[in-house]
């Protein structure tokens, strides 16, 4: 059976090291927060963060993301300092006890971006698209990272309200093609983009993102996929984000046969499951 769904044309390099996509990879999730939507993704205490971290990387993990601000809709704003001092102590000690995994650090502030990768982090996941803070992308490009482009309308505490699109895919292929040429001539040389599904969108809107994702295959960079125990699940099944792993690997798998490159989860053994089993059906004869 012919690969179709899977490419290995994309690379990016983090301190040094080229990074290819033989098949998609995962990215497990650390909230330091204690506000994050799903409870069982958060974690404080320095153990717990160690013991995570161990869990996600035997399990296949990739990358970890490590977040001390919380994007729900509506969360709480909270400054550059106290974010900082969330994530420092994470990045320290995981980086000591794994120099070999990857770490990206989830923040939309230029401040907090370098003290992450000064620390020890690879990358940076920036949900604002460098919409939030001016200075993010030289900072990146300064830094010399990966960067993660995600598409969002308005802040975490507004998004909600920024709902309205004319094709909500052309105006997301638009974007993009706006962002990513600013972050290029800024200087940032590895760009992956995330769709940012329950960002400024609509349950249905979602669906609608998901069902043409490959038409994002245009803009030639890697997509990385974040449904993970998201509303777009739980409000359709009418469960809650505790009760959504099922509904999560499905979205995943459908996402992979879409082109997805990275898988954003909260539950690293059952997306990297998802990964092996179709890679099997991809390439056997």
């Amino acid at each position: 059976m012919k690969d179709t769904f899977f490419s290995s044309d994309f690379t990016f390099n983090a301190k040094g090291i080229l990074h290819t996509f033989e098949k998609p990879i995962v990215m497990g999730i650390l909230n330091i927060t204690p506000d994050s939507f799903f409870a069982g993704s958060r974690v404080n205490e320095e153990d717990e963060i160690l013991a995570r971290a161990k869990d996600m990387i035997e399990e296949g993990a990739s990358i970890l993301d490590i977040g001390g601000y919380s994007s729900r809709p509506g969360a709480e704003d909270i400054s550059e300092n106290e974010e900082i001092e969330r994530i420092i102590t994470p990045i320290l000690t995981i980086r000591k006890a794994f120099p070999e995994v990857l770490i990206s650090v989830d923040t939309f502030r230029s401040k907090v971006a370098r003290a992450g990768i000064e620390a020890g982090a690879n990358m940076i996941n920036d949900i604002s698209g460098g919409q939030m803070d001016a200075a993010m992308f030289r900072t990146v490009a300064e830094l010399n990272c990966p960067y993660i482009l995600m598409h969002m309308r308005g802040t975490p505490q507004n998004m909600s309200n920024n709902t309205d699109y004319n094709n909500i895919i052309s105006d997301l292929v638009q974007y993009f093609s706006k962002r990513i040429a600013l972050a290029h001539s800024a200087g940032i040389k590895d760009i992956i983009i995330d769709p940012g599904f329950g960002f400024s969108k609509t349950v249905e809107q979602n669906y609608v993102v998901l069902k043409s994702l490959e038409y994002l295959h245009v803009l030639e960079k890697p997509i990385l996929l974040g449904v993970s125990r998201k509303s777009m699940i739980y409000k359709t099944l009418n469960t809650s984000p505790e009760e959504s792993l099922n509904g999560t690997t499905i979205l995943n798998t459908i996402g992979l046969m879409k082109g997805t490159q990275i898988l954003r989860v909260h539950d690293v053994k059952e997306a990297k499951e998802a990964i092996d089993l179709l890679h099997k059906l991809n390439t056997s004869d």
